[in-house]
């Protein structure tokens, strides 16, 4: 391993300038509202404010899944929130979501009106809403919620730790990159062995598990997260690449991954969704 400077931390640590990186900007110890900006709200039962992000994505794939099987009370406005220019720090935000993380839903068609914000209890609070892609049963619950908790627990090693210094840290450290992909590739080998008997996460049904789990890890091993496919060897990871191939192929997923995305080809892109015929919208050029 290289050698690197020995860093002594201060006794009590002080904010006085970025930690640098690709988000130092938009990061402080601090929390709160930093500007005034009042929220769009459109016609449909549910409002959306989020960004396709892996944890954006999660929601929006539910919900074109809950409109799937016909759930029409799913229907949306996606709000985008650009997290790059702070709007998560905006005042509106800030009152439903005071953590200013994307993605927060609120829901319309409850009086008073209800507030959720964290990915896993939005797909919690929707599976439970509308009765769909949660199973009742005491094992099958437990097994279904085990893997929510566990893909909440995993992404801040995949995302915060691997993704941070593999991709966004402004130098690249052997010590804490080493560290994160070794926890990175111990959360694919608990995938991929428990994928190795089973079609999806849970068994044969596909549920929030997989919903939840999908634009997390389907997206790192297919190559659509991070570009370190090559770097973690996925492709030794067999089981986890078909049930991510299964999954990226049903139309919900499709939809739901373009919802509140500005990157990538054009047509992969919707950068707000209010009714399923914004996605017959031809791409801007």
């Amino acid at each position: 391993m290289t050698e690197t400077a020995t860093y002594t931390p201060p006794k009590v640590w002080t904010w006085d300038s970025e930690s640098g990186g690709t988000w130092a900007k938009i990061n402080r110890p601090i929390a709160g509202a930093t500007h005034e900006h009042e929220l769009p709200v459109g016609k449909q039962p549910l409002q959306l404010y989020s960004l396709a992000t892996p944890n954006g994505v999660k929601v929006t794939v539910m919900l074109e899944e809950l409109l799937a099987i016909g759930k029409d009370g799913a229907e949306y406005d996606a709000h985008l929130i650009d997290i790059s220019k702070g709007d998560q720090f905006g005042s509106g935000f800030v009152a439903i979501n005071p953590n200013s993380k994307i993605p927060t839903l609120f829901d319309r068609s409850t009086a008073p009106a209800t507030r959720v914000f964290e990915s896993g209890a939005i797909l919690i609070y929707l599976a439970e809403k509308f009765g769909a892609f949660l199973p009742t049963a005491p094992a099958p619950r437990a097994e279904c919620m085990s893997w929510l908790f566990w893909q909440m627990g995993s992404a801040p090693y995949l995302g915060g730790g691997f993704g941070h210094f593999y991709s966004y840290a402004p130098t690249k450290m052997e010590y804490c990159i080493n560290r994160f992909t070794m926890e990175v590739k111990r959360q694919l080998d608990v995938l991929d062995r428990n994928l190795a008997t089973r079609r999806y996460l849970c068994g044969d049904e596909y549920n929030l598990a997989d919903i939840a789990v999908y634009p997390w890890y389907g997206a790192l091993v297919t190559k659509n997260l991070y570009e370190a496919a090559d770097f973690l060897d996925v492709n030794s990871y067999t089981h986890v690449l078909r049930w991510a191939h299964d999954i990226e192929v049903r139309p919900a997923v499709q939809r739901g991954r373009r919802v509140n995305k500005t990157w990538g080809p054009a047509e992969e892109q919707l950068t707000e969704r209010h009714s399923a015929s914004d996605f017959d919208r031809t791409p801007a050029t």
